[in-house]
């Protein structure tokens, strides 16, 4: 493993959620210090650190994690300090109980530090009922300062990130409909063939990243203030993706169909002429459809704006030879297609 990586993130987090967070720690520490006066109000500065997050809905989930977390682990701490006193070695006692009822309860990993962590510093300084009622009700300051203060100062919402990845996709989706097309009726060498299946199969990590940009948009939405402003953008990525997903797995299956099969003979089919003009017919479609949902990044010129696939094609039956490769490529031309004019 190399040292940088396991220290450095590939990008830098946006300034503004490194403002956030410090304008949440600084408000916690001088109002937690304000109404719990008496000690430095650590807990309340840490709860609204670890709780501002890049969405809103992280934050309540990071909020709900430090809270149990800390309730559970000063009730362990002050019920040793109860039962044994005060001898050095209970701290270390109560860092193993609290691992092992994270793990009875079956806590998240964050929960489960957070209530060893929290049992520990109880216990290292001061164990009184008193003390760890005030840690409790600082954290829960912090907390909710925490979550305020993400959900005010322009709360984060991850649209741009879906529109961009899933535009790419479309645009890759449809060159790939057209290397395709301008591959079936002439003949190919063994390297082109492969640099057209490499191409394809550069679809589905496409894909799995819009899925995951269009899930994050999504979440960053949830308990988000600005929601109703961009809710219905992401309703119609999330439809396109799911239009385009199954011609990913078509574009695939008719690119791997021609790699397996391919003669140098399969291009004096009528057939196959008649297929290729149907995939840059699907290219254009699919183009058209990133366009029309305001996806593509940039958009591509289009010879029309009005669907070209518009309606199936018939054509006479192949060669013995290679009717195998024509009637898997018929297949899934006619699934691309059910999926470009929504039929069922």
């Amino acid at each position: 493993m190399r040292i940088h990586a396991a220290i450095r993130a590939s990008k830098r987090s946006p300034l503004l959620q490194v403002v956030k967070s410090a304008a949440a720690t600084i408000a916690a520490w001088m109002l937690a210090g304000w109404v719990v006066p008496g000690q430095l109000p650590v807990f309340a500065a840490i709860a609204a650190l670890l709780v501002v997050q890049p969405s809103v809905n992280q934050s309540l989930s990071k909020a709900l994690e430090r809270s149990i977390g800390v309730i559970a682990g000063v009730v362990i701490a002050v019920a040793l300090g109860l039962l044994l006193g005060s001898p050095s070695w209970i701290v270390l006692l109560a860092i193993v109980v609290a691992m092992l009822v994270a793990w009875a309860f079956r806590a998240t990993p964050g929960t489960g530090n957070q209530v060893a962590i929290s049992a520990m510093l109880v216990l290292a300084l001061g164990s009184t009922p008193d003390y760890a009622i005030a840690r409790i009700f600082e954290t829960l300051i912090g907390v909710v300062i925490g979550i305020v203060v993400n959900a005010l100062i322009v709360p984060p919402v991850l649209v741009a990130p879906a529109r961009r990845d899933l535009g790419l996709l479309g645009s890759e989706l449809a060159s790939s409909l057209d290397r395709l097309a301008d591959a079936l009726p002439e003949p190919q060498t063994p390297a082109t063939l492969h640099q057209l299946m490499l191409e394809a199969r550069l679809l589905r990590p496409m894909k799995d990243a819009a899925e995951a940009s269009i899930a994050a948009g999504e979440e960053s939405l949830t308990l988000n203030p600005r929601r109703s402003t961009h809710r219905e953008e992401l309703v119609e990525m999330r439809a396109l993706l799911e239009r385009l997903t199954p011609i990913v797995t078509q574009t695939i299956g008719m690119t791997r169909a021609y790699f397996d099969h391919y003669d140098d003979s399969i291009g004096e089919e009528p057939a196959v002429t008649a297929i290729a003009e149907q995939l840059r017919r699907a290219g254009h479609d699919v183009r058209l459809a990133v366009q029309i949902a305001a996806v593509s990044p940039e958009p591509e010129a289009l010879t029309s704006a009005i669907p070209a696939l518009t309606a199936p094609l018939v054509i006479r039956p192949p060669s013995s030879t290679h009717w195998i490769l024509i009637g898997s490529l018929m297949e899934d031309l006619r699934r691309i297609r059910a999926e470009l004019v929504d039929e069922e």
